[in-house]
């Protein structure tokens, strides 16, 4: 699932690829940008914030957003593509090609102004920006609201997504639907919310526990029904407009 950390390594992936280098072709699948024409100029840089990428051509910023399915793939101009009908993108710098493929957002912004479209953000959590103390305070302005709806809100911290806000409520003991006002230490929340982030921010296989073997990466997203790696008992799973999971003795 596409958060923080596959944003930023996404962009440092492009941004190997692409930036320095002159479009050849610029093809948007999206009626509204279909007319857009960038190529003949050179792709100046390839910026992430929290979950939003932005690739920045001459005078426009190519902005997209992954969402919950989508991605962008490298590789050589003219091999054959896989789900084609899911593209809606195809840039390409010689022989290089990229394709983003089910973009939740994908649109072409002036580049001067391009950021404002991320100003209601958070501090990112990989980015330079990154305040813990405000992150912090943020996490903690609304008390009675639920953990993991408060990690989820991109306006406390730019990054988190859904398998990093369970893991992080496991990690600190709490049930998802707890109140933030039950967390003893907001900071330290903020604090490893940015380390996990950041531990995984240069491979596309995250990992929370430490382990990188499969099927040991991570302590109870995905894993409803299985044994919680601390005590044993069976990890819960429900569904509402978010999938949540947790140990019911670990976290209370």
């Amino acid at each position: 699932m596409p958060e923080g950390d596959t944003v930023f390594h996404t962009a440092s992936a492009l941004r190997d690829a692409l930036v320095g280098k002159t479009l050849t072709r610029c093809d948007i699948r999206v009626p509204r940008y279909a007319t857009v024409e960038l190529c003949g100029h050179m792709v100046d840089e390839v910026l992430s914030r929290g979950k939003h990428l932005f690739i920045r051509v001459g005078p426009a910023s190519i902005h997209s957003h992954l969402k919950m399915d989508g991605s962008w793939r490298i590789g050589q101009r003219g091999k054959p593509a896989r789900q084609t009908h899911k593209i809606r993108i195809i840039l390409e710098v010689g022989d290089i090609q990229a394709l983003g493929l089910d973009l939740g957002v994908l649109e072409v912004l002036d580049r001067e102004h391009d950021q404002d479209v991320v100003a209601h953000l958070g501090p990112d959590l990989l980015g330079a920006d990154w305040d813990p103390k405000l992150a912090a305070a943020n996490l903690i302005a609304d008390p009675d609201r639920p953990i993991a709806a408060a990690l989820l809100d991109q306006r406390v911290m730019a990054g988190v997504g859904n398998v990093y806000a369970n893991e992080l409520c496991f990690v600190f003991g709490r049930l998802p639907t707890s109140a933030v006002s039950t967390l003893s230490d907001p900071l330290r929340v903020a604090t490893r919310a940015r380390d996990m982030l950041w531990a995984n921010r240069t491979r596309w296989n995250r990992t929370t526990t430490g382990n990188k073997r499969p099927g040991q990466e991570l302590w109870v997203y995905g894993r409803g029904g299985e044994p919680c790696r601390r005590c044993g008992t069976p990890i819960r799973r429900a569904e509402s407009e978010r999938v949540t999971y947790w140990c019911p003795s670990c976290q209370r």
